[in-house]
């Protein structure tokens, strides 16, 4: 079939990296299009558990080719480690020479310009990933091909190094980055990197061209996309199935379909408004059952309710055929489950998603209520185990949504799924 595009829903963290690790049995590529280790899939299966930043989630199966796009910015020594730990090998794993390099000036004017904004700040993870991303857009962007010509980057390097130490040092304040050292780490990078760098695309469009199975791993969330999220609360990068054809060269025709991964409930990571944020004794109780806690930073997530205002923009932007559920397991054993079905903004009721954050902090939700299950939807697998009252909340969730759930999640092990529709028809 063509191409499956498998995107995050909401702010991200809506554990893609279980669903494409299940999905990726009959999958012969498995692409990444967007983000950098600013994003982070847990894959917990019989070979154990993996916490991955930059390698996409399909490594645990050996037929399937792994593909990071050039949509991607790549900081070279975590995409090293992670090659290192999971033992990959140039067959199973390959990363677009267009892609963009994090430098180590990138993380140092992530963390400067964090710091500058004092209590505007955004809530950034420090890894140099927007900086990559505006060097990128300015043409001041170092391509991971370029690793492979050590003399056209000699070249290029030091007006770069120069022009970004003086805005680290007389603009921030901060201590100078070494050119020496920054070209002594592209020369290692490029000796041990050089095997997996290659046009990623026409990996993709051979497999399409045969006709296999392709699917496209989303990192962050819809509603982070720096056009289409809660701008300025946004990542830097195109989360939104758009990005997908930008960041891994594909056109329209390729998809057979594109899934939007949603949990039960909605959390976010950072500042930024959240209308139907829980605080209190509820939030913290759904954190520490689903151990909510950032992959790649550890902070702890921020917890709400389902927010159907938003999930439907997600649907809308990203044309979704399908929901995939995800914890569903956690809101076992509560009474009463909340869903806000619309906002009401400065005292007029609305369905529709402001997506400025200014109009968006103002939403206050309005709720229904669905009514809780004792029973345990931990681990089931088929349709006729889901007890009626999680059948009722699923079904709400598609008539709030206006699409099919397809797919939920009742636990972090990979066998832990429901398929109620199959997505690789």
């Amino acid at each position: 079939m063509p191409a499956y595009a498998v995107i995050g829903a909401q702010w991200g963290d809506e554990g893609k990296g279980k669903i494409i690790d299940f999905l990726a049995e009959n999958a012969a590529v498995i692409a990444r299009y967007s983000g950098g280790n600013n994003a982070g899939h847990t894959v917990i299966n019989d070979a154990g558990t993996f916490k991955l930043h930059l390698v996409p989630s399909g490594i645990c199966w050996p037929h399937a080719m792994n593909v990071i796009g050039n949509g991607v910015v790549v900081d070279p020594e975590v995409l090293l480690k992670e090659i290192g730990e999971n033992d990959l090998a140039p067959e199973r794993l390959a990363v677009s020479d267009r892609a963009h390099l994090i430098m180590p000036y990138h993380i140092v004017l992530d963390e400067l310009e964090e710091k500058r904004r004092g209590n505007a700040a955004i809530g950034t993870t420090g890894r140099g990933v927007g900086p990559a991303y505006v060097d990128k857009v300015s043409r001041q962007g170092i391509r991971v091909g370029e690793l492979l010509d050590p003399e056209d980057l000699a070249m290029r390097l030091p007006e770069i190094v120069a022009f970004k130490n003086e805005v680290i040092t007389k603009i921030y304040g901060g201590d100078p980055v070494d050119l020496d050292e920054i070209f002594a780490l592209t020369n290692k990078w490029a000796s041990k990197l050089s095997a997996f760098i290659r046009p990623v695309e026409n990996l993709v469009a051979d497999a399409l061209n045969k006709d296999e199975n392709v699917i496209i791993e989303g990192a962050q969330g819809a509603l982070l996309d720096l056009d289409h999220g809660t701008y300025p609360y946004v990542t830097s990068s195109n989360p939104t199935v758009g990005g997908t054809l930008t960041g891994l060269g594909m056109g329209p025709s390729s998809y057979g379909g594109v899934a939007g991964v949603f949990k039960a409930y909605c959390t976010r990571v950072g500042s930024g408004p959240f209308p139907t944020e829980i605080h209190g004794d509820q939030g913290d109780r759904i954190r520490e059952m689903a151990g909510e806690f950032g992959v790649t930073t550890g902070r702890a997530r921020r917890i709400g309710w389902f927010d159907g205002v938003a999930a439907k923009y997600s649907a809308r932007v990203n044309g979704f055929d399908g929901m995939i559920i995800t914890r569903l397991d956690t809101l076992d054993g509560w009474d009463e489950i909340k869903i806000c079905v619309a906002y009401e903004i400065d005292g007029v009721p609305t369905d529709q998603f402001p997506v400025d954050a200014v109009t968006l902090d103002r939403a206050e939700p309005i709720y229904e209520s669905v009514a809780g299950w004792s029973e345990s939807t931990r681990a089931i697998t088929k349709p006729e185990q889901i007890n009626p009252g999680a059948k009722a909340y699923l079904d709400k969730l598609e008539e709030v949504v206006g699409i099919p759930v397809k797919v939920v999640s009742t636990g972090p092990h990979r066998n832990e799924t429901l398929v109620i529709q199959d997505l690789l028809d």
